[in-house]
């Protein structure tokens, strides 16, 4: 049988500690921005074609910038480069907050702003993975490292959508955007903290 110990043992590394629950929360803002940003599309056009649209130009920057970020990753120190892609997230979501909230919002200006988080995603995404086997302290501990962060993922994916639905139903997608891009705050905290 498996102890809990066990099953938690990467986080007795105090920079994967930290990282961990630095991005617990700014995962599920991340998954509730998702499911905001959606909304906010199809309430606005009623077009599946434009929502398509949308969630394309969040990935395919990922496509072409793959080969050059990757590289990237290796050449810059990671924490450096995490710093910069959760800020320009944070940006990002501010920015979707406020122009939802004061009403201004257009869909050219929404597929931009998905456009750029592709963009940001490109270099976020390579530095991220590879950052996790610099702060795990014991090498027996990578692999329970790497574990916790899908499981992380995956919980996040489960809460974030669920807390979007009850913000868009009371607030609307506007609160969504504001609690993501405060989110952001928690991870640029913890991988300023980490040593």
């Amino acid at each position: 049988m498996i102890s809990l110990s066990a099953t938690f043992r990467a986080l007795r590394s105090r920079n994967y500690r930290l990282y961990f629950w630095g991005q617990s929360l700014s995962l599920v803002g991340t998954w509730m921005q998702q499911v905001a940003l959606g909304w906010l599309v199809y309430r606005l056009t009623d077009s599946a074609f434009l929502l398509g649209v949308v969630g394309f130009s969040s990935q395919i920057p990922t496509l072409f910038l793959a080969p050059l970020t990757g590289v990237a990753a290796d050449r810059f120190p990671r924490r450096a480069i995490l710093v910069a892609t959760q800020s320009l997230f944070m940006v990002q979501a501010l920015t979707l907050a406020v122009i939802v909230l004061l009403g201004v919002e257009t869909i050219p200006l929404i597929i931009l702003l998905s456009l750029f988080h592709g963009v940001v995603m490109a270099f976020d995404a390579p530095a991220r993975h590879a950052f996790v086997v610099e702060i795990v302290d014991a090498r027996d501990d990578l692999s329970n490292g790497i574990a916790l962060n899908s499981a992380l993922f995956h919980a996040s994916r489960l809460i974030g959508p669920s807390a979007a639905g009850i913000l868009i139903m009371l607030w609307g997608e506007g609160i969504c955007f504001l609690a993501n891009g405060l989110s952001y705050l928690t991870t640029i905290a913890a991988l300023l903290a980490i040593r």
